[in-house]
């Protein structure tokens, strides 16, 4: 199967630079996914599940917002956390949780309800992989 560089980024590391076959990310209206020679595209991320595959094999990332440039030469991923299964802090991600549920039963204001909606969905994606992949 053909391959297209890839970069993918969070605020505090490099997660995967390599080649790749496959990649599908999570996105506004649903997940998009590239294989070699795709359109010049950019395309908004959001929170949930990444994907991509080496050899045959497939690498799966909980990832926050971000975005993905697709350019005629390379793939760029940048997102604001990006954890293998066997990185996230369950307990952790299960207060965020919990904290973020909290916020949005208070509904204070527009600008709390769409920080506690972000944390929220940064904790479910968390979960998600955590729960799927996790060992």
């Amino acid at each position: 199967m053909k391959t297209f560089p890839l970069e993918i980024y969070a605020i505090d590391k490099q997660s995967y630079v390599g080649p790749c076959e496959s990649l599908t990310i999570p996105a506004m209206d649903g997940e998009f996914g590239v294989l070699a020679n795709h359109e010049p595209v950019v395309v908004a991320i959001t929170a949930g599940e990444l994907r991509y595959t080496v050899n045959g094999e497939t690498t799966v990332l909980a990832v926050g917002d971000g975005f993905i440039e697709v350019s005629e030469s390379e793939v760029y991923v940048m997102v604001d956390f990006a954890e293998r299964a066997d990185e996230i802090d369950r307990i952790r991600a299960e207060a965020a949780e919990k904290r973020a549920r909290e916020k949005l039963r208070a509904r204070k204001d527009a600008l709390g309800v769409a920080h506690a909606e972000a944390a929220l969905a940064r904790a479910l994606a968390r979960l998600r992989v955590a729960g799927k992949y996790g060992h």
